[in-house]
């Protein structure tokens, strides 16, 4: 504990996954902090639905890299084991195509290359060569994504060396340097999309060099995410922190330039010494900083940026058990390059799709009763802004569009097995979580609005006003989020300790 903590608090709105890693680190430190969440359980989009004995997990199923997770436990001698159980995933992402082809990514680096040899053996040498440039990429780029966004200053003097790695050229351009194979190009390029972005318009900074490269095991949580969040909040509780569930913040106090507490929409109070936003971005500063000129200026000026998409997500239980159906699955359509155009730019429901597939009773058959699986088919729409049609009336079509296809590529009895099924749509998120336009991922991480062009942890105007998430830097994901949430707790720290 640092001494110059002794009698100072801090506040932390939102518990998403940036906001526990965030009250975490400030309470480990010695900072008295007080998180609070609107909804009745901590998570944010890591949502969960239980019936007759089902479990539907909504967070992100797959962690590739959980160094970042035991972090936040041994910071004080525990362990993440405490109250989490990581179980192995036997095969990382399956992609799959509408002739039955497909190719799987697995984190083990041999069994990556005799995949490799086997559906695209030409491009071995090429896969090579793209993980090579994209670890000089990381070296020679500013910024690490623990730390602080780099300054103007470290920008414009990287701007050499982004200019020699060509920068500026999307993920898909990027990786069609190195392979030929349009299959293995989609493959490799379309996992940018679980980051909100474009994968032919999408920096080829924020490429997910995690899920595209081999990293070993790659894990899932037993009972589903929302375990995670809730072993974080034990762990943040553990540490003598505060949580307080159900009571949304409705104004955060200013006076001058500073943050000097908030107040919920209860009516309960409380002064802090700093305070952070996990809440979406464009909410944080038009909704709870909407009474100050800082507030409407900055929700006005990041409403007009263009934001990711969203997701259309169909949760279903099936009677009977498909040992051969992977974990993850990506199910590709006819289309791509001109698909990603209807999403991003045209803002079309178009009659193919895209569909994200999640199997996670293959890897935790506890999340079913014995002989039953659960599935979930995720779809990336074009956010509500782009596509202003009325869900209640498409919801039910789309559903079945979905499961429809699925059937068709691999459960040719689909229907006569399903037991329940529902659907999540953008107005869903919009509305349980404020998320502005529906989106899933926040601002799209195009070149302008990638790495240290985010928004960034820290306010401009209000020097202890923070923010931690998806809209922010780093940008989405679990990872980086959870990486985002090191860099403001090293700002709120250092700026109470001067």
């Amino acid at each position: 504990m640092h001494s110059q903590l002794a009698g100072r608090n801090a506040c932390v709105i939102g518990a998403g996954f940036g906001g526990l890693a965030l009250a975490i680190r400030l309470q480990a430190a010695g900072l008295a902090t007080t998180l609070i969440e609107a909804r009745a359980e901590p998570g944010g989009q890591a949502q969960q639905w239980r019936q007759d004995g089902f479990i539907f997990d909504a967070g992100p199923g797959l962690i590739a890299d959980p160094a970042a997770l035991r972090e936040l436990w041994a910071l004080t001698g525990h362990d993440l084991a405490d109250d989490v159980e990581l179980l192995p995933v036997a095969t990382g992402i399956r992609f799959s195509w509408p002739d039955g082809s497909h190719f799987d990514l697995h984190g083990d680096a041999a069994e990556l290359r005799r995949e490799m040899a086997r559906f695209a053996p030409a491009d071995i040498a090429g896969y090579d060569a793209l993980l090579r440039h994209l670890a000089h990429a990381r070296h020679q780029l500013p910024g690490a994504v623990n730390a602080p966004a780099p300054d103007a200053g470290s920008m414009a003097r990287a701007l050499p060396a982004m200019l020699r790695l060509q920068a500026w050229r999307s993920v898909h351009d990027t990786v069609s340097r190195f392979i030929t194979s349009t299959r293995l190009r989609e493959a490799l390029s379309v996992q940018v999309l679980m980051r909100g972005g474009n994968p032919m318009a999408a920096s080829s900074l924020s490429m997910p060099g995690d899920l595209i490269r081999p990293t070993g095991t790659c894990w899932c949580i037993r009972g589903g995410t929302s375990r995670l969040a809730a072993g974080m909040a034990r762990q943040f509780e553990r540490l003598g922190g505060t949580i307080r569930l159900g009571d949304p913040v409705a104004r955060v106090e200013i006076l001058g330039n500073r943050a000097t507490g908030v107040t919920t929409r209860s009516g309960w109070q409380a002064d802090f010494d700093s305070v952070a936003s996990n809440a979406d971005i464009v909410h944080s500063y038009r909704d709870l900083l909407g009474h100050t000129q800082r507030g409407r200026r900055q929700g006005r000026a990041l409403a007009r940026k263009p934001f990711g998409p969203g997701l259309f997500s169909v949760h279903f239980a099936l009677e009977g058990s498909w040992p051969g159906i992977p974990q993850h699955m990506v199910l590709f359509g006819p289309r791509f390059a001109e698909l990603m155009n209807d999403i991003f730019n045209i803002g079309v429901l178009p009659q193919d799709q895209l569909i994200f597939l999640h199997h996670p009773t293959v890897t935790d058959p506890g999340l079913a009763p014995t002989g039953r699986s659960t599935f979930q088919a995720v779809m990336p729409v074009a956010n509500l802004g782009r596509l202003p049609i009325d869900w209640r009336q498409i919801g039910p079509l789309l559903e079945q569009r979905l499961i429809d296809e699925v059937g068709r590529r691999l459960i040719p009895d689909i229907h006569d097995r399903v037991i329940h099924r529902f659907h999540y749509a953008p107005p869903d998120l919009a509305q349980d979580l404020g998320t502005h336009l529906g989106s899933a991922f926040s601002i799209e991480p195009r070149l302008m609005q990638s790495g240290g062009l985010r928004p960034r942890n820290r306010d401009a105007v209000i020097g202890n006003f923070h923010l931690v998430g998806a809209g922010t830097w780093p940008g989405a994901g679990l990872s980086a989020v959870l990486h985002g949430a090191g860099a403001a707790a090293g700002l709120m720290l250092e700026e109470l300790t001067q």
